[in-house]
């Protein structure tokens, strides 16, 4: 039994250092690519934004690599929340940074060259087109929460660090392609702002239908959890309820507040500095 808790301990602590590596060497060729981009082209690295990667980075590592990430085998709670932080806050302040350029314009030399030709790749097209489809986005950033909260697979994913760390993976590459849609703009935009809205709205009803379960079910459905004794003073049903209506809360603030967000911009007049109208409402009604 010493021999299994120092072999888990030992995965989930190299884990944590691989993925800590891997978040602070992202942001040194960002920050480093940016630099030089500001230089070269200011107009283009005026829509980079490196507060938003930089603060998306640091939530991403409090979430999978920190200390803090190994109680979600303890609580179901901190696991929901877990998932929600990579999804709905990290990703897209990631994607808010615009990384694309700044990070391969921050890579060695051969190291870039190779991912140039890469991306340049007919069949890396073809992948990048078919991946970024909204309709795809919406059902992988949907599906990879639902699939994960089986019972079967969530068991699976406690019991084997190797798969845990495939679940936070998936989790935000998820998270990534979900808000590809909503964040992207310029020709690699595929999903007009006036869809957006019903984009993130139908978003929520697939979570709002497991949070329900979790909170109303009344029966722990996860034996990972339900076996251990009470945990920060909660039983294994109270910790499932929490989870629930956390994630209610959550997705419905996540998802309906840029909803709005984006009806207000479509419906707004943007005003210069002089207080003219730049941008007129849009007009809803018929002619």
């Amino acid at each position: 039994m010493d021999c299994e808790l120092h072999h888990a301990a030992w995965v989930s602590w190299s884990t944590s250092i691989a993925v800590t590596a891997a978040i602070v060497a992202t942001a040194a060729f960002y920050l480093r690519g940016w630099r030089r981009l500001r230089e070269a082209s200011p107009e283009i690295a005026a829509g980079s934004r490196p507060w938003s990667l930089m603060v998306g980075l640091l939530v991403l590592f409090i979430a999978i690599a920190s200390p803090l990430s190994t109680l979600d085998h303890r609580l179901l709670t901190f696991h929901m929340l877990q998932h929600l932080l990579s999804m709905t806050v990290a990703a897209p302040l990631i994607l808010m940074g615009a990384p694309g350029r700044p990070v391969l314009r921050g890579l060695p030399p051969s190291a870039r060259h190779a991912a140039v030709r890469i991306l340049r790749s007919g069949t890396a097209r073809r992948i990048g087109r078919s991946l970024t489809n909204p309709i795809v986005c919406w059902l992988v950033g949907t599906g990879v929460v639902i699939a994960w909260h089986v019972p079967a697979a969530h068991e699976l994913s406690m019991q084997s660090d190797a798969l845990h760390f495939v679940q936070h993976i998936t989790f935000f590459g998820a998270g990534l392609l979900f808000w590809w849609p909503v964040i992207s703009r310029g020709p690699s935009a595929r999903l007009r702002p006036a869809s957006a809205p019903l984009y993130l709205f139908f978003a929520t009803l697939p979570c709002d239908a497991l949070s329900a379960f979790l909170s109303f079910c009344g029966r722990p459905i996860y034996p990972s959890h339900g076996a251990e004794p009470a945990q920060f003073g909660l039983t294994a049903l109270q910790d499932q309820e929490l989870a629930g209506a956390l994630m209610w809360f959550w997705v419905t603030i996540a998802y309906l507040i840029p909803a709005v967000a984006i009806m207000l911009r479509m419906l707004l007049p943007r005003t210069s500095a002089g207080g003219k109208a730049l941008v007129t409402p849009l007009n809803l009604g018929t002619r």
